[in-house]
């Protein structure tokens, strides 16, 4: 999408890692982005699991999980930025007290409400909850762009809700048409 100041806009994208990306927060990473702007963007890393899973996470905000299927699945690591705070990526949108709405099925939610609805069985269907996020400052995503640091496609909400974390690289290149082999790992000068 293009602002009307001719700059892209990458909300509701995914930025798929380069195989050259140095930065250890990012190798192998596809980030959904859910605010892209002047002022910068905020991505979520959604194929990168911490070390403990959605129950012992609720157990640490004294919460009780009481759903079975989701007490084992895996926390995100969502970047390096605010790794103490909880972002709950979810669908459909709802009514949540701190909300970015992403597109007509997506938002991102970092209030602790959606989190009670869950462990109560009345939060969103789908949902991915990540510790951290992925954060740029005014012109450094478009600089890392240029940069050839990242490829670019559409968000698929299937890749983010209903795809195994493992699947979730291949996936995004699959959306884009490209086999990761092919990529060379710097960009060349003719």
């Amino acid at each position: 999408m293009t602002r009307t100041d001719g700059s892209v806009d990458l909300t509701n994208h995914f930025l798929v890692a380069m195989p050259a990306m140095a930065d250890p927060n990012f190798a192998g990473a596809v980030v959904y982005i859910a605010e892209h702007s002047e002022k910068g963007a905020l991505g979520l890393v959604i194929n990168r699991a911490m070390d403990f899973d959605l129950d012992t996470l609720f157990e640490r905000i004294d919460l009780k999980l009481e759903i079975g299927p989701l007490r084992d699945r895996p926390v995100l690591f969502g970047g390096p930025v605010q790794t103490d705070r909880g972002f709950v990526l979810h669908s459909p949108v709802g009514h949540w007290n701190s909300s970015v709405v992403v597109s007509d099925d997506v938002a991102l939610t970092s209030s602790k409400d959606v989190l009670e609805a869950v462990a109560h069985g009345d939060g969103p269907e789908r949902l991915l909850v990540t510790l951290g996020y992925s954060g740029w400052g005014p012109g450094q995503l478009e600089e890392e762009l240029a940069q050839n640091a990242w490829l670019t496609v559409p968000a698929s909400s299937d890749l983010i809700f209903e795809a195994p974390l493992e699947e979730r690289l291949p996936g995004a290149f699959r959306l884009l048409g490209v086999d990761p082999a092919f990529l060379a790992s710097s960009a060349g000068h003719a």
